[in-house]
Formats: C-alpha cells, structure tokens, sequence
C-alpha cells in the first residue's frame, strides 16, 4: 500500500490523463468509479490499481483486502486527489484502473445489438445495459458510437461493461452483411417501418438502434432483413433511443 499526497506526482496524473480517450487506447486501461464497478472489477480480477481516499480506508477495506489478496497495487490518496482524477462531481472516494478488455474478432450468439452513430454515452451505456439483463449476447458499435469507457457511458452500464461481448467497427453495414450470410436477421428500426411487436423476430437476430439525431444510416437499412417501428398510438412522434431499444430488446428476448 502507498500513499500519495501531491497532486502533481507521476502517477497521478496517469491517473488523470485516463479521462481522455485517446490516453486510455494508448494505455489500454480505463477508470472504473463507482463502487458497484470497482466490486466487479476486482472479483473479477481485471483490477490494475485500486485507488482510495485515505479518509474512506475503513470504509473500503473489504476492497483494499481484495486489491491486496490478488496482487493488486493499492493507492492511498488525499480528497483533493481524488476530485483530480476523478469525473463526477461528487467522487465516492473509490476507484480503478481496469485493463480495457481485447475485443472479439466476431460477436455470435441468439441476439445482438448494434448501434449505429448513437452519440449519447447514457444511451449507449443503458443499451447495453439492458441488453445485458434480457439475456443477449453481445453488441457492436459503430466508430460514431459514443466511446465505450467514458466515465458516462460506464456509470451507465453499471457493471454491464465487464459481462457483455462489445466488438467496435468502423464499418457496421459490413459487420451487419457477415452475420445475415450466416442467416441472421437484421432489424432497422425506423419511423414509418413496420409494427414491431407483429414482425420482430426472435430467434438469431441483431437489433439496430440508431443514432439520435438521424436514426438508423441508410447503408444499414440497404443491409436489413426488417424495417420496423414501435407503434405511436399518443402524439409523440419519436422516444429516447435506450427507452426505444429497451422496449424492443425485451420483446425480442421474450
């Protein structure tokens, strides 16, 4: 265990500089910070640095024997270091650096999700979140997905980063195109496509959430096997893009 009280020593601003995602592809770690992911982390023994406020010590020794027990290095800070190298305003006083996990060369499985262009790292984490409790087996992201291991798009898995396959691609039509040769169904969701709950399938399909400006890009609906819509039967013409993949997500998987 070592303490750290300056704000300008090396390691902190390792730590610091994992804020930005260019730093964190170049390391190949990022910053988990709630306590729920850090548990996670270390169970699963992805934890490089467990970092904690030296005033919360007693509060998270189960997390710091934990760190120690698995050979983990253990960092003891002050609240001002914390605040530094922390994103949220109001840090927990517990964080880590976790290993970003090598992606699949595929994703395979019952169900998919992929998102195309969704910009919003809440939507993104939330997807996939949700894609996580109903049981599905991987997503894909397009390159203008919001990035994965931002510290909002993690606060919004809520651990889910650690169990669902995520493989990223620069070109999704193409991804799409592999998994339809192997006799998967593509579903677009789209305004005007049509009524979900009649048509979606089931069984061997990847779901298609769009961006939230322009939904889905017409190079993956040339590629889809179904252009469907969740039905607006009140004066709303859209919904948020997690709520819209929530209600699909779960209906596939029912």
């Amino acid at each position: 265990m070592k303490e750290i009280t300056s704000v300008h020593n090396p390691q902190v601003q390792l730590l610091k500089d994992l804020q930005k995602a260019k730093n964190r592809r170049a390391s190949g770690l990022f910053l988990a910070e709630s306590m729920k992911m850090v548990r996670e982390a270390l169970a699963l023994e992805l934890c490089r640095t467990l970092v904690v406020d030296a005033k919360r010590q007693a509060d998270y020794a189960d997390l710091i024997a934990m760190a120690e027990n698995s050979g983990c290095e253990v960092l003891l800070v002050t609240g001002a270091i914390m605040q530094a190298i922390s994103e949220a305003k109001t840090p927990q006083g517990v964080c880590c650096t976790v290993a970003i996990p090598q992606e699949p060369e595929a994703i395979s499985g019952r169900l998919i999700v992929a998102m195309d262009g969704v910009q919003d790292p809440g939507n993104v984490g939330t997807i996939l979140r949700t894609a996580d409790a109903a049981g599905f087996d991987g997503a894909i992201l397009s390159g203008e997905c919001a990035d994965l291991y931002s510290a909002k798009t993690l606060r919004a898995t809520m651990g889910s980063v650690f169990r669902v396959p995520v493989r990223r691609t620069d070109d999704l039509p193409a991804a799409l195109e592999a998994l339809k040769a192997q006799g998967y169904a593509v579903v677009a969701t789209e305004l005007g496509g049509a009524d979900f709950y009649t048509n979606c399938p089931h069984e061997k399909a990847v779901l298609v959430i769009g961006s939230e400006g322009r939904g889905v890009s017409q190079a993956v609906r040339d590629v889809a096997t179904h252009h469907l819509a969740l039905p607006m039967r009140g004066g709303a013409e859209s919904l948020n893009a997690a709520v819209a993949a929530g209600i699909m997500i779960y209906e596939m998987a029912r």
